[in-house]
């Protein structure tokens, strides 16, 4: 068998240091060491090198740790293709995968894992070198993140914000080109130090500003009033889009100030153990720092990525575009305008948060065999979160009749029942893995509005009514933690397709031990002080 001619080896947690030859499916995302100093990354090959010759019979991967290539991020599918389909073999101490090139065996790889790296003696040495690595992935996450080629239109580009742009990019850049400058030297040595240390107020300003900006539409959308939400969303497009742009820039120059900042700790590390020290809380808070932002500028924008997405796949609904134009009239410019800010907005929101694949029928459908579902499928795509499955999809006749099911399914209702299996089904209900979705249907596929949206955990009771007369319509009520609800089914629905709905939302059904003992308590009323 060929020896193996690269070395993975997991440093960090989902972090490696790659030796040896670089496979070609690994180079487009193998990251250089930025700015880990020299110095350290000799260390760490050293280290690593000792723990894999040591778990090698004859050395035979000598070759492979006498060249230092980068840093990787194992993902998902770096774990698959170490893999190739298949389970890691283990050999002297090592993994053992195959790597692949057009179909073919290229060469072997072994891969090393964090628990070796853990476990040598001295891998205690590395903590600070560790740290610098940890900081460099930190910064080439953020990069890649702001590198996506966001389109900042005139309609985001104010006066006002062209002044609060220039002051950002004038810090981003200082601050870039000092990184490249210590690249290049493989150190941050004092006099680069010295030319952005006086930067950390205005770059602290600059993140303050935009998180604050950020948080406030957060909390703005955060509100229970869907239209509330909406309207916000409506009327802030375009400060929107400049704000999480910015707040990602602004944390990008954060960080790599603080890279900066750790680096030259680094250097002065080595003749003082606090400096090393420092090290390592740098490196803790700035990942403090860059996931919240992260987490907030992603949820920012995947709503208002949602809305613009809607609003195209809606012929009928010109609200939004409408509000960007201030033109009622000139539909036209107003989705021109919607069409922009999407093509602004979109690079970013993909990079951030993948969207979701285009939906498919679920395997239960309850829907007349003519109805064209493309269109509904189409727009509740962006209604579902990440992860999100779509279980059931149902079409129906919701009235507002509360009386008992019996007067509804018997004769007094015949005629009206006859002639609504002849009309359009005007309720839609989504269920997924996580809630009830409930919408009028002309107002979902002309407006993208939903009526309802019902967790899961809120079903407390689900029955299927059984038709007592040939040809009487199907029905199921749902009892909420809030509400009781009855749904109304067109005659010439599947049964067993309306009772596998009815299935699926009894899986939910629960009732929490607070509620079933504020119910005990009603029955069993508190007896009079003093009566035993």
């Amino acid at each position: 068998m060929q020896a193996a001619s690269t070395v993975i080896a997991e440093v960090l947690p989902g972090v490696a240091v790659v030796f040896g030859e670089v496979p070609a499916e690994l180079q487009p995302d193998l990251l250089d060491f930025g700015l880990v100093p020299t110095a350290d990354r000799k260390q760490i090959s050293a280290v690593v090198s000792s723990i894999g010759n040591a778990a090698t019979v004859a050395g035979n991967l000598g070759n492979a740790f006498a060249g230092v290539q980068g840093l990787y991020r194992i993902t998902d599918a770096t774990q698959a293709l170490l893999r190739a389909g298949g389970t890691l073999a283990v050999k002297d101490g090592a993994n053992l995968g195959a790597v692949f090139l057009s179909g073919r065996i290229a060469g072997q790889a072994r891969f090393i894992p964090v628990t070796a790296v853990s476990a040598a003696q001295t891998a205690a040495a590395l903590g600070p070198a560790l740290a610098m690595v940890a900081l460099q992935m930190q910064l080439s996450e953020i990069t890649g993140l702001v590198r996506t080629n966001i389109a900042l239109t005139s309609q985001v580009l104010t006066t006002i914000r062209n002044e609060q742009w220039a002051e950002l990019m004038g810090l981003v850049t200082t601050v870039e080109r000092t990184i490249d400058q210590a690249r290049e030297v493989g150190s941050v040595p004092a006099s680069l130090w010295d030319s952005v240390a006086g930067s950390e107020a205005l770059l602290r300003k600059q993140l303050d500003l935009y998180r604050l900006n950020v948080r406030g539409h957060l909390a703005q959308i955060a509100r229970s009033d869907t239209r509330r939400h909406r309207e916000h969303l409506q009327a802030n497009a375009e400060a929107i889009v400049f704000d999480a742009y910015a707040l990602l820039s602004s944390v990008k120059a954060w960080t790599g100030y603080q890279a900066l900042r750790a680096g030259r700790a680094r250097a002065a590390g080595r003749e003082d153990a606090d400096e090393a020290r420092l090290v390592d809380i740098i490196a803790r808070d700035t990942r403090t720092e860059l996931d919240s932002a992260l987490a907030e500028t992603t949820s920012l924008v995947a709503s208002l990525t949602r809305e613009l997405r809607i609003t195209a796949e809606l012929p009928g609904r010109d609200a939004l575009a409408q509000s960007l134009t201030g033109k009622r009239r000139d539909s036209k410019a107003a989705r021109q305008t919607s069409a922009r800010l999407l093509e602004a907005i979109e690079p970013l929101a993909d990079a951030l948060q993948p969207p979701a694949p285009p939906l498919k029928a679920p395997s239960v459908l309850c829907a007349p065999e003519s109805l064209d579902l493309e269109p509904y499928l189409r727009i509740l795509r962006w209604f579902l979160g990440d992860g999100e499955s779509l279980r059931v999809l149902g079409f129906l006749d919701q009235l507002d009749a509360l009386g008992p099911i019996s007067a509804i399914l018997g004769g007094a209702k015949e005629k009206l029942a006859a002639a609504m299996d002849k009309a359009a089904p005007n309720t839609l209900v989504a269920v997924t893995d996580r809630r009830v979705i409930a919408a009028r249907t002309n107002a979902f596929v002309e407006q993208g509005e939903i009526r309802q949206d019902i967790p899961l955990d809120h079903v407390r009771y689900v029955r299927a009514a059984t038709p007592q007369d040939a040809g009487a319509r199907l029905a199921i009520d749902l009892i909420t933690r809030d509400e009781n609800i009855r749904w109304l089914f067109r005659s010439d629905i599947d049964t067993t397709q309306v009772d596998t709905l009815a299935a699926v939302l009894a899986e939910s059904m629960t009732i929490p031990d607070l509620e079933r003992e504020e119910l005990q308590r009603r029955r069993h009323p508190s007896t009079k002080a003093g009566i035993e």
